[in-house]
This record gives C-alpha cells, sequence and structure tokens, in this order.
C-alpha cells in the first residue's frame, strides 16, 4: 500500500507540472516555432536563445522566473525543434517572434536576449518597440550587418561559398569543437556548463554554417530607427567580463536608448546566464521589478 502510494503521490506530482507547462507550436511565415510556456505570473516574459543553441540554454532562468511570470522560451527558426531555415525563404527572427506573440495573444512582454537572442531582441526594439514593457540585452545588440531589406551581393555569396568550403574540408564534427572552444572560454565556473552546452551544440545541425543564409536581421536598419527615434523601452545591456581581460565598457548605442541601463556579470565568458546563474538572475529579476 505504501508503494502504491508513493507512485500516486509521484505520478500527481508530474502530472501536475505537466499540466502547468504548455508545449506546442506555432505557425509562422512557411514554417513553425516550437515553444514551452509555464509559470505562476500574468505577466510574460520571452528568454530567446544564442546561435548554435536552443531553448534549454535557459533552464535556470525557467526555474527561478517561473515562480514570478508567465515565462515563454522557444526554438528560433533553424534551430532545435523548430522549422528548418532555406535559402529561398526571406524572413526576419524578430518578426517570427512577432507571429509568436501573435500566436499566443501575447500584447506586450519582457523579452531577454543573449548572443544571437540579442541580435533578436535589438531588432525587436527597434521595429516593434510597442510590443515590449522592457528589453535585456545580453551579449549582444542590433549587429551592423546587412537589413533584410538589402540584397545579398555578389561579393557577400562569394566569401559565404569560401566559408562553406572550408568547413566541408574541416568537417562538421571539427566545426563544433573549435565553436565549443569559443563558447568555453569562460570564468572560474565554466566547467559546469560543458555539458549541457555540448548537449545542444552536438544535436544543431550546422545549417546556418553550411548554406547561404538570407539576410535574417534588421541590422544595420534597426541602428539607424534606433538612432533617429530613440525608443522609450527600458532597455538593459548586460556584458560579460572575463578574466584576465579588460572591463567592458557600456555600447556606444546606448545613447540612442534613453532608458538605458549597462551592468557586467564578472567572472564570466559569453554565456553569461548560464556560468553566472544567479548574478544574471539578479540583475534581470530586479531590472524587471523596476520596469513591471
Amino acid at each position: 500500500m505504501r508503494q502504491f502510494l508513493t507512485l500516486l503521490t509521484l505520478f500527481l506530482l508530474l502530472a501536475g507540472e505537466a499540466a502547468a507547462r504548455q508545449r506546442g507550436y506555432v505557425a509562422v511565415d512557411e514554417g513553425r516555432l516550437y515553444y514551452e510556456i509555464s509559470g505562476k505570473g500574468n505577466t510574460p516574459l520571452i528568454f530567446v536563445h544564442g546561435h548554435s543553441l536552443d531553448r534549454r540554454m535557459w533552464r535556470e532562468q525557467v526555474r527561478f522566473f517561473e515562480q514570478h511570470y508567465r515565462v515563454i522560451v522557444y526554438d528560433a527558426r533553424g534551430y532545435g525543434r523548430s522549422s528548418k531555415q532555406r535559402e529561398d525563404l526571406r524572413f526576419t527572427h524578430c518578426d517570427d517572434l512577432v507571429a509568436l506573440m501573435d500566436a499566443l495573444r501575447i500584447e506586450k512582454a519582457h523579452v531577454v536576449g543573449l548572443s544571437m537572442g540579442g541580435f533578436i531582441a535589438g531588432d525587436l526594439v527597434a521595429m516593434y518597440p510597442e510590443r515590449l514593457l522592457s528589453v535585456v540585452l545580453a551579449e549582444g545588440h542590433p549587429p551592423s550587418t546587412p537589413s533584410v531589406n538589402e540584397p545579398m551581393t555578389l561579393e557577400e555569396r562569394a566569401a559565404k561559398q569560401r566559408s562553406i568550403d572550408e568547413l566541408k574540408q574541416k568537417g562538421l564534427k571539427q566545426y563544433k569543437r573549435e565553436w565549443m572552444d569559443v563558447l568555453m572560454q569562460g570564468g572560474s565556473q565554466v566547467a559546469k556548463i560543458r555539458r549541457p552546452l555540448w548537449r545542444m551544440v552536438r544535436g544543431w545541425d550546422g545549417w546556418q554554417a553550411l548554406n547561404h543564409e538570407t539576410h535574417c536581421y534588421y541590422g544595420r536598419e534597426a541602428r539607424m530607427v534606433t538612432a533617429q527615434k530613440r525608443p522609450a523601452v527600458p532597455t538593459l545591456f548586460i556584458s560579460a567580463h572575463r578574466p584576465g581581460k579588460a572591463r567592458p565598457s557600456a555600447s556606444s548605442l546606448m545613447e540612442h536608448f534613453p532608458n538605458g541601463r549597462f551592468e557586467v556579470i564578472d567572472d564570466s565568458g559569453h554565456m553569461c546566464n548560464m556560468e553566472q546563474v544567479d548574478d544574471f538572475n539578479r540583475k534581470v529579476y530586479r531590472f524587471l521589478v523596476e520596469n513591471q
């Protein structure tokens, strides 16, 4: 009887957790995005992952922030469980994120992006500021790359083809190992992230490195828009400080964000949300509370 009650309790706990976590797909232009929602709060908080990774990089943030917010994580197009990219399909990750918000009936949200996720969140604050309660740009912001509205030049295609040829000579497995070496340049806690990080990089299919990826950001167009319109969205810029390196200073882009703030995560490399979990969560939570 005791064993039965133990199993029943475990089943109910697991069933309750499954019921609290919503999973599914939403349609985007000629594709779909995989998402997960959890949390006890009503205010939406969306996390946007980095290149070669997926929603799982935010596992520790989900555990912390779902106590306070309606937390949404998703796989960007071309990553994780979402649709693959195509060389003939013109899209932006930013517009995909807006489509996700529309499908989930989210009018406004806090958005946190790291690395590539910062590119996407940076595009969002420039092109769709009305959809944001606040935005966190960690280790990434609108890149100075050509906009989706600029056609790829012959020079760009030739340079990318050379990169593809070199990668094929090297092999995707070796390329991933070298990319991991870059991501693992961190602080005193970096060893703990190797296994979960490699799990994501190993599962990444490498499509973006092996194909002529279309311009999928607003990039320098977004930079021009922020310079002209100076969005009032509360914006937190986060940079990591790796031991032995010069302490990072605020990005010059901050001058275009009248409600911008700059924070540093010490003793960390690029993957600061995974390396210094408590410090990252504390800084982001304090910022969100101040900008409800």
